[in-house]
């Protein structure tokens, strides 16, 4: 069965840190290209990094230098390290294949960035 469970959200000053952690239960996880997108209200999932299944990574470039998207293979991990948050990374963050596998999106972590 196919599981995203995403944690790690919460409200943070900007130029804070958090670090979002996405437990995957996801046949062939090894080899699958995983990415993290977000919600924000009034607008459509976007994708923001994703990472191959021999790490390479990608961003948009909104988040180039601010966010790192890593995976861990052993534990069917993938983690999104976002330093220098800015009010506009506010939405929820969601994790998913990439291509993203639609009937089975997570129910997300909310990130606020706010003083």
């Amino acid at each position: 069965q196919v599981q995203f469970v995403e944690s790690g959200g919460g409200l943070v000053q900007p130029g804070g840190s958090l670090r979002l952690s996405c437990a995957a239960s996801l046949s062939f996880f090894r080899i699958s290209t995983l990415g993290w997108y977000r919600q924000a209200p009034g607008k459509q999932r976007e994708l923001v990094a994703h990472i191959t299944g021999n790490s390479i990574t990608n961003y948009t470039d909104s988040v180039k230098g601010r966010f790192t998207i890593s995976r861990d293979n052993a534990k069917n991990m993938v983690y999104l390290q976002m330093n220098s948050l800015k009010p506009e990374d506010t939405a929820v963050y969601y994790c998913n294949r990439n291509p993203p596998i639609i009937q089975y999106w997570g129910q997300g972590t909310q990130v606020t960035v706010s003083s």
